[in-house]
């Protein structure tokens, strides 16, 4: 009876262990955003798609008021929607992408421009736009860039490291984890309940956290950024790898290390000061779903915030709103574009003398 009492007791015992171990682990706010940030490296292929939004804008400078230009560009800008949806894979190395613009006010347009890049080229498709209108024979046509070809009429190096996908994405996540370092869990990072978060339709997330700035906390977060992070950032940005990338010399890097390390604290202090007077922060979050192998599939941006100069009377209101959802994750991706054909192609000497004639 003993012997079979645990036998029973052992099977129970292995069957929870093998159930709590497929559980998917939720990490503490700010390292399951540092894990997050070094799995994002080992994406090689996903879906993707963006969305940035102007949700509104309103200003009252002195210098600009009653200027129907400025008042035109706000109206158009106010609500204005940048999209963009893409497929990527590192090998061999393929993006494209479909950009959609959407403008309101008098002038309301809405237009798309699809591109395509390769480790050596990239193809943008001539869109018909109401505003800056194309000859008939070009619109609908991929313009192809060859890299190579234009750095050397510029008498420079062509740096095919610049589009590199895979190092800009390492980079990326570096600085991020560099930033994430500085910053105290306590203080800037919050756990989210998924159902709370109204994540979008598709993203299967085990775990959201957010970064978030206040009023209360705005004046250390900008002191730690340039004072704790700039130097760390700077530093990453001098690795050889990303030099390169980033087209930076031995000397720029020198002379921006003497820039962060230098910092006037005297003056950067005062100016921090000056800052909470007119900036108030109504709402600053990077909220970031994360999936059950640790993937950030989706993350958004909610930024509000007020500028007021006490002594000008100027005062400027913006509100914006980001997101980017990632899918099919290191899987094989299906391009709906593909490689432009020849026939479908026109290189930028065919198009100045179709713009020439037109």
């Amino acid at each position: 009876m003993n012997k079979k009492f645990g036998v029973v007791m052992l099977s129970l015992l292995l069957t929870l262990t093998v159930v709590l171990s497929g559980c998917a682990k939720k990490l503490e706010p700010k390292e399951a955003m540092n894990t997050a940030a070094a799995n994002a490296m080992q994406m090689t292929s996903y879906e993707m798609k963006s969305s940035f939004v102007i949700e509104d804008l309103q200003m009252k400078v002195a210098a600009t008021e009653g200027n129907p230009n400025v008042d035109q560009a706000l109206t158009m800008l106010k609500n204005a929607e940048l999209t963009l949806t893409g497929i990527h894979q590192a090998e061999p190395q393929q993006t494209e992408m479909q950009m959609g613009i959407n403008l309101k006010g008098d002038m309301a347009m809405t237009f798309n421009i699809d591109m395509v890049m390769t480790k050596e080229k990239i193809y943008v498709k001539i869109p018909s736009i109401p505003m800056l209108p194309f000859p008939e024979d070009v619109v609908g046509k991929y313009l192809v860039m060859d890299l190579k070809e234009l750095a050397e009429q510029a008498g420079e190096t062509f740096n095919p490291e610049s589009l590199d996908a895979q190092k800009s994405q390492k980079f990326a996540t570096e600085v991020m984890n560099a930033l994430i370092a500085e910053y105290d869990q306590a203080k800037y990072f919050k756990q989210i309940e998924t159902k709370d978060a109204k994540l979008p339709e598709g993203v299967d997330a085990k775990q959201v956290v957010q970064f978030y700035i206040t009023n209360e906390n705005v004046k250390e977060a900008l002191d730690i950024l340039v004072n704790k992070a700039a130097p760390k950032i700077v530093d990453i940005a001098g690795k050889d790898e990303y030099r390169e990338m980033l087209s930076l010399t031995k000397e720029d890097i020198e002379q921006a290390k003497k820039e962060v390390s230098s910092v006037d604290q005297g003056e950067f202090k005062k100016g921090l000061e000056e800052l909470q007077k007119y900036l108030k922060i109504n709402t600053f979050n990077i909220t970031t779903a994360i999936d059950k192998k640790d993937f950030p599939v989706y993350q958004d941006l909610v930024m509000n915030v007020d500028f007021n100069d006490p002594e000008t009377k100027d005062t400027v209101k913006l509100a914006v709103k980001g997101s980017t959802q990632y899918s099919k994750i290191n899987e094989k991706q299906t391009f709906k574009i593909g490689i432009p054909k020849d026939a479908d192609v026109i290189t930028m000497e065919q198009f100045q003398e179709s713009m020439g004639a037109y």
